[in-house]
């Protein structure tokens, strides 16, 4: 398996594939496209772009380990949070230190809410056909906690669509979806950046510069 460039070559390639698998839902109202930020806001504007729908942004947070703040205990968002109990036990994680991580947490998707949002109301997801884009998953929590919370807002459809991801994250992920599109499901996985070329970090402005971009897109089609 070849990796991919970039999060945007990726994003278009990923846009092929939806448009390939959307026809039966054609009869939704609404297609909307949820980007993970920050990652997932490159790859989510291209899919945007290719099926003319409006793009936001599902507001997540990752939990990480104390001192290893890469491996995901959990994750959060503005409406629902999901714990990984397996690692809280090994790792002995107590309340308290999980509370103090999630309060961080929180104050960090308040911001990020602030910054790419301002006061733009957040969309009504129910009876929408709602995609959920990210960059790739590894252990799928921050996925799982976007998910669970866009569920409750009853959409008509949720497709989930990231360009790679284990096999095994992805199964997890069938009794909460109604599709999974996939491009690479690579074995061994490593990660998400092993497979691109170029996954450099992006910063704020670049996020909201892509936010403003697919607002103008949505502009000018309602024109």
């Amino acid at each position: 398996m070849e990796p991919f460039l970039n999060r945007v070559q990726a994003g278009r390639l990923l846009a092929e594939a939806l448009r390939a698998s959307l026809p039966d839902l054609a009869e939704h109202s609404g297609v909307i496209v949820l980007a993970l930020p920050r990652g997932g806001v490159p790859p989510g504007l291209e899919v945007a772009r290719a099926l003319t729908a409006p793009l936001d942004v599902m507001l997540v947070r990752k939990l990480g380990v104390p001192g290893q703040p890469e491996l995901a205990m959990g994750a959060i968002t503005s409406g629902a949070r999901v714990l990984n109990e397996d690692v809280i036990w090994h790792c002995g994680i107590r309340d308290e230190d999980l509370e103090a991580v999630a309060s961080v947490e929180r104050t960090e998707l308040e911001r990020r809410a602030r910054r790419y949002r301002g006061d733009k109301p957040w969309p009504d997801l129910k009876d929408r056909c709602v995609i959920l884009v990210d960059d790739g998953i590894a252990t799928g929590a921050t996925m799982e906690a976007a998910a669970r919370a866009v569920r409750e807002q009853q959409p008509a459809a949720l497709v989930l669509a990231v360009p790679v991801a284990p096999q095994s994250t992805l199964t997890r992920f069938t009794p909460l979806v109604d599709r999974v599109v996939c491009l690479l499901t690579p074995e061994p996985f490593w990660s998400i950046g092993a497979w691109y070329r170029d996954f450099s970090q992006l910063t704020d402005e670049q996020v909201i510069a892509m936010l403003r971009e697919a607002d103008h897109l949505s502009r000018e089609k309602g024109e």
